[in-house]
């Protein structure tokens, strides 16, 4: 108990570290903006005027994903707000003892890495809506906590999950790296997921972070003396989404085809029906992607609510949730713009590579893909802009392309655990400042990175 005690007063204590020292996500992005310039021009030796026009150019470059993100918030937050979804959440909120507030962490931490290791966007929007049901049927569970559990799915499993970017790319047909637009092909061949997400070692690995990470977070709980943060309950009300009133259906022929539910059981079924017939076509791994689980959730939610207006309020709540994302993503499309525009990207590849040997290469691209994860934050985007120089240093060193990606993909997470962007839906729905619990996830990332640093030290070079 004295353990416990001590690391859950060590995960206050960093906690409030991270809350006076870590600003608004937005201002985390300008200073990793600033630091991205600053090796971009007296590091990878890029001309400034370069730099910049890099960067401005590539606001825009993120402008698909970053519409794919939006309706990936509203359409989740849709879901839950229709009767059914909302009775589901509360029902499962219900789960935990009120009196045992380590309960409800667990049932939080539990469901993130359950949705994490199914899809990471998934992960991404419905822990974060969980969050608002289990405080207020969990009056006495620390906030900042249940903030963090939200965190777990996202910032451990997702990256080599059935989800995983990297390892969907290298098992798509004409991925960049067998036909890039200009160059030679990086790889001669397809890398299914069964050698990739599937390998035995990765399995290992999955199960280890979802246990180290689950415990870690149970633990960091507040005990004893150490003080406990909850919100009051106009707070938690304030904060739970509601669904939609609908207005009586009045006698005008506007009102009747607003109040028919023949629209939305078309468009959901049209939705549903079209990834039903992509996936029978083209096969599971190739048609699941962001656009297939936004129309799981799209097609759900015009279901689950029936009524156009009903909906329609639904997806105007929704969007105030995405507002980070709205904002945040063509700022992160500047950093982006600047690792493919100019040489900094591969200087740091460069950088990192020169100092490795067979034995150490795949806990150097640990640590690598986590650096640059804080630049750019998308998996599958990162895995595009580097393989082209990992995969010949791996090759040059005798090191297998699956062996690479595995520790790419989990280098991936080892920074999302203190990483704004991915907290997005969390500060937008919660109204919770990141620097607020940004603590306890780097408390829980600290056990993680550790271990998985001396797994990478055994991984098998040729997997």
């Amino acid at each position: 108990m004295a353990l416990l005690e001590a690391f859950s007063r060590a995960g206050n204590a960093a906690s409030g570290v991270a809350e006076r020292y870590i600003p608004d996500a937005w201002v985390v992005c300008m200073v990793l903006t600033a630091i991205a310039l600053f090796l971009g021009v007296f590091g990878a030796g890029v001309e400034p005027l370069h730099a910049v026009t890099a960067w401005g150019n590539g606001m825009w470059g993120l402008l698909q994903i970053t519409m794919q993100f939006s309706i990936s918030v509203f359409a989740a937050y849709a879901c839950v707000m229709s009767r059914p979804g909302f009775w589901m959440f509360d029902r499962l909120a219900r789960i935990p003892n009120p009196d045992k507030p380590v309960q409800a962490v667990l049932l939080l931490a539990v469901t993130t890495t359950l949705t994490g290791l199914l899809n990471w966007a998934l992960c991404f929007v419905v822990s974060a809506l969980l969050i608002p049901f289990v405080a207020r049927r969990n009056p006495k569970t620390d906030i900042r906590v249940l903030c963090a559990a939200a965190f777990m799915g996202v910032g451990t499993v997702t990256n080599a999950a059935l989800s995983g970017s990297a390892a969907l790319i290298m098992a798509t047909p004409d991925n960049p790296m067998i036909k890039p637009a200009a160059g030679n092909p990086i790889v001669d061949r397809l890398y299914p997921v069964t050698e990739t997400v599937f390998a035995h070692f990765n399995l290992m690995l999955l199960a280890l972070l979802s246990v180290i990470s689950i415990a870690a977070i149970c633990a960091l709980h507040p005990r004893g003396r150490t003080p406990v943060v909850t919100l009051d309950q106009e707070r938690l009300d304030a904060m739970l989404p509601q669904p939609p009133s609908i207005e009586p259906e009045r006698a005008t022929p506007a009102s009747w085809l607003e109040n028919r539910r023949v629209w939305c059981y078309l468009a959901g079924g049209m939705v549903l029906f079209t990834l039903g017939y992509n996936m029978q076509t083209q096969g599971f791994a190739r048609a699941w992607n962001i656009n297939a689980y936004n129309a799981v959730f799209l097609g759900l939610a015009l279901l689950l609510h029936g009524n156009p207006l009903s909906f329609v309020q639904a997806v105007r709540r929704g969007l105030d949730s995405a507002y980070g994302v709205v904002l945040q993503f063509p700022f992160y499309g500047g950093i982006f713009g600047l690792m493919t525009g100019t040489e900094l990207g591969h200087w740091l590849s460069g950088l990192f590579v020169r100092f490795s040997s067979q034995e150490m290469f795949p806990l150097v691209i640990y640590v690598y893909s986590g650096i640059m994860d804080f630049f750019v934050p998308s998996a599958g985007s990162k895995w595009i802009i580097e393989a082209p120089y990992v995969i010949p240093a791996a090759r040059e060193l005798g090191v297998s392309v699956t062996t690479t990606l595995i520790a790419y993909m989990h280098g991936g997470s080892l920074t999302n655990l203190i990483h704004p962007y991915m907290a997005i839906p969390i500060v937008a729905i919660t109204g919770i400042r990141f620097g607020r619990f940004a603590g306890y996830s780097f408390m829980v990332g600290v056990p993680i990175g550790i271990m998985m640093m001396i797994a990478m030290l055994f991984i098998p070079p040729n997997l």
